[in-house]
């Protein structure tokens, strides 16, 4: 127990810890980006979701598809996608006790990569810009899963 208590406390985990933080807000932020493009469009996902003021009918011309709210959608779906992952992977991989060298790279690498694919969404940026942000992302988190299996499998 207590080598558990002395990895949590290690370089490690605290720059886990900060970089799991930073990652998660620009996450969350992504789903205030979508109100408010859903607002400035005028492009709903639910007839209650409009305003109260106005006739059914100028609701229901409210409630459609627009691409620009389509788009942020999307690379918010796409940050629970790799996120999630990254957290749960990333918890594991220091846990291992890495080189904090080599953490810091994963991590960084990592959060990087996920601000760089939101500007290749957002903008958007032309492929395969989008494309190689999401690989070095997922290359990462496989990096870690992968020193954590082995590190499992030598116990």
């Amino acid at each position: 127990m207590s080598e558990v208590v002395h990895m949590i406390d290690s370089e490690v985990f605290l720059a886990f810890s900060t970089y799991a933080t930073i990652v998660t807000l620009k996450m969350m932020l992504m789903s205030p980006l979508t109100s408010y493009f859903r607002l400035t469009r005028k492009a709903f996902a639910n007839m209650e979701d409009t305003t109260l003021d106005l006739s059914k009918e100028d609701k229901k011309k409210m409630v459609k598809v627009d691409p620009d709210v389509e788009r942020v959608r999307r690379c918010h779906q796409n940050d629970l996608e790799n996120v999630i992952p990254f957290l749960v992977v990333g918890l594991l991989y220091a846990l291992t006790g890495p080189a904090l060298s080599s953490a810091l790279l994963h991590f960084r690498v990592f959060v990087g990569s996920r601000f760089c694919h939101s500007v290749a969404y957002l903008v958007p940026l032309p492929q395969p810009s989008r494309a190689l942000c999401f690989m070095v992302g997922l290359l990462t988190t496989f990096s870690m899963a992968h020193r954590v299996v082995t590190t499992a499998l030598y116990l």
